[in-house]
């Protein structure tokens, strides 16, 4: 579905979608804020090419949850740098993880500990789909360890004004367009880091 079939309608139950967001969504959030603000206006998050220092060899993904970045290492030293909102205290994931599936317009559905945390989600136990307000975004990359699903993912989102907050349950938030790019760089079985 494309930008241009977005309707009222789906305008209401994206935002409701939204709302109640696995990955999370401020209690006070409104469709009318979920357009304003974009932070790639903030030349801190800012996808843009930067030095990297750090041992992990090209093709990693580095998500420093401090800084509030996601590092896409290159070769020669240089990152791609994209600005970031990560999970709540104490909801984040931390350590190493794989790729181990990749979605365009992913569907969304609450965890089983999401919804003893927030009973009012067991509403939506059957999943929302995808589309330009589902609360993933455009894309997301889906994290793995030892072949199985985390329930953490690199995602984009539908409140853009949440990149550089920690917010969410857990995942990690991007603009749609940097998890566009970054979805079209990395590959099932990338490697990532998260510090």
């Amino acid at each position: 579905m494309g930008i241009d079939h977005v309707t009222r309608r789906g305008l209401l139950l994206g935002g409701l979608a939204s709302i109640v967001s696995g990955c999370g969504v401020s209690e006070d959030w409104t469709i009318t804020s979920a357009f304003a603000g974009d932070p790639d206006q903030n030349p801190r998050y800012r996808r843009q090419e930067v030095a990297y220092d750090g041992a992990e060899p090209p093709g990693t993904i580095v998500v420093n949850t401090g800084e509030r970045f996601l590092y896409y290492v290159e070769p020669g030293g240089r990152a791609t740098r994209y600005g970031v909102a990560v999970g709540q205290e104490g909801l984040s994931f931390k350590g190493e993880a794989i790729v181990g599936r990749k979605a365009e317009w992913p569907s969304w559905k609450p965890t089983q500990d999401m919804m003893v945390r927030k009973p009012r989600l067991m509403q939506y136990a059957d999943g929302v789909p995808g589309g330009p307000l589902n609360p993933l975004g455009a894309a997301a990359l889906y994290l793995y360890q030892d072949g199985q699903d985390t329930m953490f993912r690199v995602h984009g989102t539908n409140e853009p004004w949440s990149i550089g907050h920690a917010v969410s349950n857990g995942c990690v938030r991007m603009t749609n367009a940097n998890i566009v790019d970054l979805y079209s760089r990395a590959h099932v079985g990338t490697r990532v880091l998260v510090i």
